[in-house]
């Protein structure tokens, strides 16, 4: 399947048993209720879906969920988050003869590299399949910044065509689709920045509050995109106090407690992650619940 980047991407949750094991079936019930809700794809295993704390038999087993779940109904991107080339390269591959439709590429894991080790480590793993790449660029969580010099360099490789915009710089996003146009595809990836970066072009959205509320993140895009700028800002609006959580170390915690709260799944993170506790949860229970009136107040 060639990837349309356009529309709303969830950054999808993976779901946990008390015992930290997988919860299959409360992973296909949520890509369920994710497609049903209108989102255009799905990324299983990014850092919403706790990739760096899954053994490498988990992460096959939720993608071959994914595939088994989704059947085809939307795109497949799973993230690629290894600490050295050799896996990445290795689960690029396995990822591909799973089925799968894209990558979400990390930067090499707990090593920040340098410009030229940067390129190489992405050239090799673009080179390891004919999977569509999505770039992953989070230099506040990684270390590491694909600028628009180093992504020029990345494009000689075809099958890199996008990058996950999340350095907190709207002027990337212009300077990226002045220089590149048609060639690459700027998708944001961070939810308190979704309006600006739509005003600015961006058609696609990787989002982590789009697992709690898909359907009003998919109607917030799609204002976004038709230029309903008036009811686009006062869904923003009501929606942002929740996106800003999106933002932060805990954002797996604030993400999972808010789809327990909306959806009745269950919120376990897999140590060394802990489930929120006291004022900081009730913080985040007192978020989504304002959401959630103001959501009603704004539909009546």
């Amino acid at each position: 399947m060639t990837i349309q980047w356009k529309g709303v991407f969830p950054a999808v949750t993976t779901k946990f048993k008390p015992d930290y094991t997988l919860d299959e079936d409360a992973l296909r019930a949520g890509l369920e209720r994710l497609i049903a809700n209108g989102v255009s794809g799905v990324v299983m295993m990014g850092m919403v879906g706790e990739n760096a704390q899954l053994s490498p038999e988990e992460k096959l087993t939720v993608l071959r969920i994914a595939k088994e779940t989704v059947n085809g109904r939307v795109p497949i991107v799973s993230g690629v988050a290894e600490t050295s080339t050799q896996k990445a390269v290795a689960f690029a591959q396995q990822a591909e003869r799973l089925g799968v439709d894209g990558l979400m590429l990390f930067p090499g894991l707990t090593y920040k590299s340098d410009v030229r080790e940067t390129i190489e480590f992405n050239k090799a793993v673009a080179r390891a399949s004919r999977l569509e790449i999505l770039l992953y660029n989070n230099p506040r969580g990684y270390g590491v910044d694909l600028t628009p010099d180093t992504v020029e360099q990345l494009l000689a490789e075809p099958t890199i065509v996008a990058i996950k915009e999340e350095s907190y710089d709207t002027t990337r996003v212009t300077d990226l689709s002045a220089r590149f146009g048609d060639r690459l595809n700027v998708v944001c990836g961070v939810d308190d920045l979704i309006l600006e970066s739509a005003a600015l072009g961006v058609t696609a959205w990787v989002s982590g509050m789009a697992n709690a509320l898909p359907r009003e993140s998919v109607d917030l895009l799609d204002l976004a995109i038709a230029g309903k700028l008036p009811q686009a800002r006062a869904l923003y609006r009501v929606l942002t106090p929740l996106f800003h959580l999106d933002t932060v170390v805990k954002l797996v915690q604030h993400i999972k407690l808010a789809e327990n709260i909306i959806t009745g799944s269950a919120e376990t993170v897999k140590p060394p992650r802990l489930d929120l506790v006291g004022e900081e949860r009730e913080r985040t229970i007192a978020i989504v619940r304002k959401t959630l009136a103001d959501l009603e107040t704004l539909r009546r």
